[in-house]
């Protein structure tokens, strides 16, 4: 079988951050390349761009020129978009991005976000489906759906509130989804709820 390529562009001014997000990458069970760009206009300067499957950036270079990023964020379609943050940004900012990765996140995390977002056409991706929900996870992934709080489903399921955000982090880190409307179709194509 032939290995897969992962092409991954990492912006960011810090060396240190860098190399300590190659050494976590390329430590990982994927077959990553990865490339060191200085800034966007390097990126978009890159002959292979459209190989690209992620780009990490800090979101400092965004939000001193959002125009251009949404330009060529749009002119590559088909990569996904990890911010590097270890400072704080505007909820704004933030929501530009795919996904993100914090620098304090251990880095199994850190390996599991990229691994997550850059394998949904890899030839290798059966050796990382995702793990089956527990007929708990299940039960509280219908309540979260139906929009209880954690309080409200611990009481209707007779568990405490920690067991229920127990759940809850195992349901995101089992199946890669954080958000409630992502998880509702998830559920529904799931078969955990019907559509009804």
């Amino acid at each position: 079988m032939t290995e897969c390529n992962i092409y991954i562009a990492v912006i960011e001014h810090s060396h240190i951050i860098y190399e300590g997000l190659t050494n976590i990458l390329l430590k990982s069970d994927h077959h990553f390349h990865i490339y060191r760009f200085n800034g966007i206009q390097e990126l978009t300067d890159f002959k292979d761009k459209e190989k690209l499957h992620v780009v990490m950036i800090n979101p400092s270079y965004v939000v001193s020129n959002k125009k251009n990023f949404n330009a060529v964020k749009k002119s590559l379609p088909n990569t996904y978009w990890v911010g590097i943050l270890y400072s704080y940004f505007d909820k704004n900012t933030i929501e530009l991005f795919d996904d993100t990765v914090e620098i304090t996140e251990n880095p199994e995390k850190i390996k599991e976000t990229i691994c997550r977002v850059s394998t949904d056409d890899c030839i290798c991706r059966e050796a990382n489906k995702t793990e089956e929900l527990s007929s708990r996870e299940k039960d509280v992934l219908i309540e979260l759906i139906n929009g209880l709080s954690n309080k409200e489903i611990a009481d209707k399921l007779f568990i405490s509130t920690h067991t229920v955000a127990s759940h809850r982090k195992k349901i995101t880190r089992k199946t890669g989804i954080k958000s409630l409307s992502g998880l509702t179709i998830y559920a529904i194509t799931q078969k955990i709820i019907s559509i009804e």
